[in-house]
């Protein structure tokens, strides 16, 4: 059962992230079940872990759907990753591994070099190896307890699908924050680290902001 679930979890949670299920979007059990090749039971499981993450969301009568948010509460959780995340990278900073380090570097070098490419290929491999890079700093911190506040928090980017609402300047500056951050790591400079990695994330939310704003401009201009 366990791998079943691990199945089911890992697969949905990727179809959410490349934008195969958007925010809103009904998540069926039976046809879930189908696609992936497994019985309702891990399906059901999965979507409970997914919902723990924030990436999902139930509705009373009516199943689960993936998690959209109002614009104001994604100001909320770009406030409080800003606040975890400028944390954990600090403690990262000191205890990272070589080998985290260097992982790090070799994600943002990669990233960096897809970035002229701007292709949808490109941005879903950008988005990935970002995901891995927060990851890893969270992992590099050393802490449990901050792990598990930290999940629904980088969750909602990666669901969001962030660097897909990134013009080309946005994106080059995150990319290069990657980098940035990468290089306090290899000096040791916990407040270094913290101070871009702030930035950062407040870039991000700037980019979702400008992002909703032109969509709401296009469906009023239609209307």
């Amino acid at each position: 059962m366990s791998n079943a679930v691990e199945k089911a979890y890992a697969e949905i949670r990727d179809a959410i992230h490349a934008g195969r299920f958007p925010p809103g979007a009904h998540l069926k059990e039976g046809e879930l079940a189908d696609l992936i090749g497994v019985s309702r039971t891990p399906i059901r499981e999965a979507l409970r872990r997914l919902n723990a993450e924030g990436a999902v969301k139930f509705m009373r009568n009516h199943g689960a759907f993936v998690a959209d948010w109002s614009l104001d509460e994604i100001k909320e959780i770009f406030d409080l990753r800003a606040m975890l995340e400028g944390y954990a990278v600090e403690r990262a900073a000191e205890r990272a591994t070589p080998e985290q380090v260097a992982r790090l570097r070799q994600l943002a070098e990669e990233m960096l070099a897809l970035e002229p490419k701007a292709t949808a290929a490109a941005l879903s491999r950008i988005a990935e190896a970002n995901g891995e890079f927060h990851r890893l700093i969270v992992q590099a911190a050393g802490t449990q307890r901050l792990s598990l506040m930290m999940a629904q928090v980088v969750e909602v980017p990666l669901v969001l699908r962030t660097f897909h609402r990134y013009n080309a300047e946005a994106l080059r500056r995150s990319l290069r924050h990657h980098m940035e951050i990468v290089s306090a790591f290899e000096v040791r400079d916990g407040a270094w680290a913290g101070s871009v990695m702030r930035s950062h994330i407040a870039a991000a939310w700037h980019a979702i902001e400008a992002s909703r704003a032109e969509t709401m401009a296009v469906r009023e201009a239609a209307e």
